[in-house]
């Protein structure tokens, strides 16, 4: 898959504002700018491991549901979101600034995972397939389907 220097750049910067508790080298923030880091190696990170798993589990419970989405759409949004990591924080936005930092694959705050829960899923928030889940219930319902979210939502 091809990303152009943008996108790449993006990437980069999500993962650097939602990994917690890692050095990321190469990133400095300077009068609110964020230099891109070096880029990672093919590899995919230990946290991504399972991603394909979580998201087949997740479709499953979503199609059981009625709740539409597809794995592009889910992987995709993953990517963005958190880089893959189901321990992911967002602790320097808006929503963190008033308590409720958005969490996991798919960050999701609390309120809304718990208004959008999926039943047979955990309530951790953090657990994988309960997180995807439940964003995907909230993407139905705000946008048509998580296939329709192309940025943060």
């Amino acid at each position: 898959m091809q990303f152009s220097v943008m996108s790449k750049f993006g990437r980069l910067a999500k993962a650097a504002k939602y990994s917690v508790g890692a050095t990321v080298a190469g990133v400095a923030v300077a009068a609110g700018a964020l230099a891109a880091a070096p880029a990672a190696s093919a590899a995919a990170p230990a946290h991504q491991s399972n991603l394909d798993g979580w998201i087949k589990q997740s479709l499953a419970v979503l199609h059981s549901h009625g709740i539409p989405g597809s794995y592009q759409g889910i992987y995709r949004n993953v990517l963005r979101e958190s880089s893959g990591n189901p321990a992911a924080i967002n602790l320097w936005d808006s929503n963190a600034a008033i308590g409720t930092p958005s969490k996991g694959l798919l960050q999701v705050i609390d309120p809304t995972f718990n208004a959008y829960h999926v039943q047979g899923t955990s309530w951790n928030i953090y657990d994988p397939v309960a997180n995807i889940t439940a964003a995907c219930n909230y993407a139905a319902h705000r946008y048509g389907s998580i296939d329709n979210v192309n940025s943060a939502y």
